[in-house]
């Protein structure tokens, strides 16, 4: 019983750093831009990271699999045969990875939608490194900024959470 109050708890947390990070990166209506006090009286620029998603550090693919389907999530990518699941439901996106890395990842793809398809309209992850580092904000690693086609880079919130932007094209 204490596991399932655990990982329902951990559910909670996680949908909710989803829904709070996600208004974080959402473009003010006209009207909320005309009534934000704004740095330098400037409106913020829109940076579209893309789709996202939580990466779940998991100890049994299976078990978690089978956890996340009984909420509504089906199998949009990856497989078992290579440790790592990427599950749907709806626009709500979540990856399973056994044995990967350590703790959870907030991830965003560049050029991609919910769906994993590509998208014409989309901000080149070096684009965003440069928004960033002019943003003072420190990165963990950087795309090649000579570079083109797939990068990432890594970063952390101010309370230690991973954030990876993984541009795929």
């Amino acid at each position: 019983m204490e596991k399932i109050k655990a990982k329902l708890l951990t559910l909670m947390l996680v949908f909710g750093l989803g829904f709070y990070s996600s208004s974080l990166f959402q473009t003010p209506n006209k009207a909320e831009a005309n009534s934000q006090d704004l740095n330098d009286g400037q409106r913020q620029e829109e940076i579209k990271l893309g789709a996202f998603s939580i990466s779940l550090s998991v100890q049994n693919l299976e078990i978690s699999k089978a956890f996340y389907e009984n909420l509504g999530f089906s199998v949009l990518g990856g497989g078992m045969d290579q440790n790592y699941l990427i599950m749907k439901n709806k626009n709500s996106l979540i990856g399973l990875f056994q044995g990967m890395f350590e703790g959870n990842i907030l991830t965003f793809n560049p050029g991609w939608d919910e769906n994993g398809k590509n998208i014409a309209d989309f901000l080149d992850i070096r684009e965003i490194q440069k928004h960033l580092k002019n943003k003072n904000i420190t990165l963990t690693s950087e795309a090649d900024e000579n570079s083109s086609g797939p990068a990432s880079l890594l970063l952390r919130d101010p309370d230690n959470n991973l954030i990876l932007i993984d541009q795929h094209r």
